[in-house]
């Protein structure tokens, strides 16, 4: 069997050393002429870790990444913590693996250091895909064809297979943008920020920071509206004047860790809307290319993590049914990716809202969950932390699936 991957983020990436683990022949196809540093941190709980470990990253997140102690909701004109659940070291005792925050570029160059070059090809913009009885193909820009008995659309949020071999709507505009920046810890020591996992919440903006490169540089990202159109791009710069005055009235620490930022970033923030189906035939999506999500949950590199085991194991354990593969990882994955777009998109409103009354009331109700969960994890994050892709694909994770999500 070969596979033919398109697209080496962090889900094509995880999937081409899953399957080499497993002893599956792929071909890993990247439009990019080489990987660079972009995008911002990452937070990666550990239903993701867990799979990084199997691929055998275990030693090298030590090094690159922060174990943040709690995560903490705070308030925006006060800076009051009304909602604290633990992380370090509880997660790790519960769950077997840590709740970690990475920068995205420090992840993908572990991930990529470990492919085989000889399974690599950059620079291969694919601009057609298609498949017969026999097998998928992928055409590139250069009028190559590459051909295997499947081919997985591993390519984002715009993804071509998507657009070609399923359906072709557009992503979907949030409303809201991020402004976003990494700034040296050694500029920001005075204001005594935690290594924790902060999110500030105020009328219609959100502040989320943490420390990322073994705790060397604080991430930040600031989530809000803006009357400023703006573009759908990890690379597009912002005016320090517009991001502060997205601040006024907050309490100070949001704004003099923006002022300590030497560069800041924006993106217009999108999701897609779920699909009726993954699979075509030889051709199946993962990642954000079939469940692009909102941030909320932090769940958007580690889904793709999980995509990436399950499918990968069922590829490896396959009687030459490829077809039947792709349906049943179909099966054990849509809905639960479904479900975090769904309540990603409800997240953005309890984060941002502006009515004095909702915002008195929500607060009051994280209040209570604190010490209803008196440093436990909430049904929620249960459900998030306890999957098993290993246990899922194996057809062992009966217990997983018998708890309520979002209950």
């Amino acid at each position: 069997m070969k596979v033919v991957v398109v697209g080496a983020g962090i889900g094509g990436s995880a999937l081409a050393l899953a399957l080499a683990r497993l002893g599956v022949d792929y071909v890993l196809l990247e439009q990019a002429p080489a990987f660079t540093e972009v995008g911002a941190g990452i937070q990666l709980s550990p239903n993701g870790v867990r799979v990084l470990e199997c691929l055998g990253l275990g030693d090298e997140l030590v090094g690159f990444c922060t174990e943040p102690d709690f995560h903490k909701y705070s308030l925006w004109d006060t800076g009051e913590t009304i909602l604290r659940t633990p992380l370090k070291p509880r997660v790790r005792r519960e769950y077997g693996f840590a709740y970690y925050h990475a920068h995205r570029a420090d992840l993908i160059a572990a991930l990529t250091r470990a492919l085989d070059p000889l399974r690599l090809r950059l620079n291969a913009r694919i601009v057609a895909v298609g498949q017969d009885g026999s097998g998928a193909w992928a055409e590139s820009e250069s009028g190559e064809r590459i051909a295997g008995d499947l081919l997985i659309g591993a390519d984002g949020i715009h993804s071509v297979v998507r657009e070609q071999v399923f359906s072709p709507d557009p992503p979907r505009a949030s409303g809201y943008v991020t402004w976003r920046g990494v700034v040296s810890r050694r500029k920001i020591g005075d204001l005594g920020i935690e290594v924790s996992a902060h999110v500030d919440m105020g009328p219609r903006l959100s502040f989320v920071y943490y420390y990322v490169s073994g705790g060397s540089r604080l991430n930040w990202l600031a989530l809000g509206q803006t009357d400023d159109p703006k573009r759908e791009s990890w690379s597009q710069t912002a005016r320090f004047d517009e991001v502060i005055a997205a601040f006024d009235g907050w309490y100070d620490r949001p704004r003099r860790v923006i002022e300590a930022t030497d560069e800041t970033f924006v993106t217009a923030l999108y999701d897609r809307n779920p699909l009726r189906a993954w699979v075509r035939g030889r051709i199946a999506l993962m990642g954000d290319a079939a469940h692009a999500m909102l941030p909320y949950h932090a769940q958007g590199a580690v889904q793709s993590l999980e995509d990436a085991w399950v499918l990968a194991r069922l590829l490896g354990a396959s009687d030459g049914d490829v077809a039947a593969d792709l349906l049943r990882y179909q099966s054990l994955r849509m809905g639960r990716a479904n479900l975090i777009v769904q309540q990603s998109r409800n997240a953005e409103g309890w984060y941002h809202l502006d009515d004095p009354g909702e915002m008195a009331a929500r607060n009051e109700r994280f209040r209570r969950n604190n010490e209803k969960l008196d440093g436990g994890f909430s049904p929620q994050q249960h459900w998030l932390y306890s999957y098993d892709a290993d246990a899922a694909a194996l057809g062992t994770d009966d217990e997983w699936r018998a708890l309520r999500p979002w209950s």
